[in-house]
């Protein structure tokens, strides 16, 4: 992969800690240069209160910048959910086979946004529902990838997660 920039997508409060530490310490490992993006000009808030500044805002998000994009889950995911720019956004990295990955709650929003249709993917298990009804086909495994999609159940897929996402391709 030449493009090795990496944008990681964090809500502004109650993102999962564990989830972000372990995907971008794998990935910076790896040779993957991380931009973190979220809608606060501020500073993003853990679920345990870790701060993390973001390096841009969603609405300056262009997808030839980047080789895939994450989502990380936590509760405050929830906040992007029916979020159009968001969705947008994930469909033209979709549209370009580029990397689209999600953990926890966050794989609901690849379903809000339509690519997840008739495709294998994972989540937090109590969102199981939620996934099915938007048409995808949900599975049990800690990690799911589905051409250039990938999903993860929880945070104790996390290394798996990244590491699925160092090695696409």
């Amino acid at each position: 992969m030449k493009n090795k920039n990496i944008l990681i997508i964090l809500p502004a409060q109650n993102f999962s800690e564990h989830e972000f530490v372990i995907t971008k310490t794998i990935l910076s490992r790896s040779g993957f240069n991380l931009f973190v993006a979220s809608d606060t000009a501020g500073l993003c808030i853990g679920d345990n209160h870790l701060k993390v500044k973001a390096d841009m805002n969603l609405l300056n998000i262009h997808e030839a910048n980047f080789a895939g994009i994450v989502f990380i889950g936590g509760a405050g995911i929830a906040d992007y959910r029916q979020n159009k720019h968001l969705h947008s956004i994930i469909n033209k990295f979709n549209d370009a086979a580029k990397i689209v990955a999600a953990i926890c709650a966050a794989p609901i929003i690849l379903a809000e946004a339509g690519i997840l249709g008739k495709k294998k993917a994972t989540c937090f298990p109590a969102r199981e529902n939620e996934l099915t009804r938007m048409d995808a086909i949900y599975s049990q495994e800690p990690v799911v990838i589905s051409n250039n999609i990938i999903t993860a159940r929880d945070f104790t897929a996390a290394e798996e997660f990244a590491f699925a996402i160092a090695e696409y391709r």
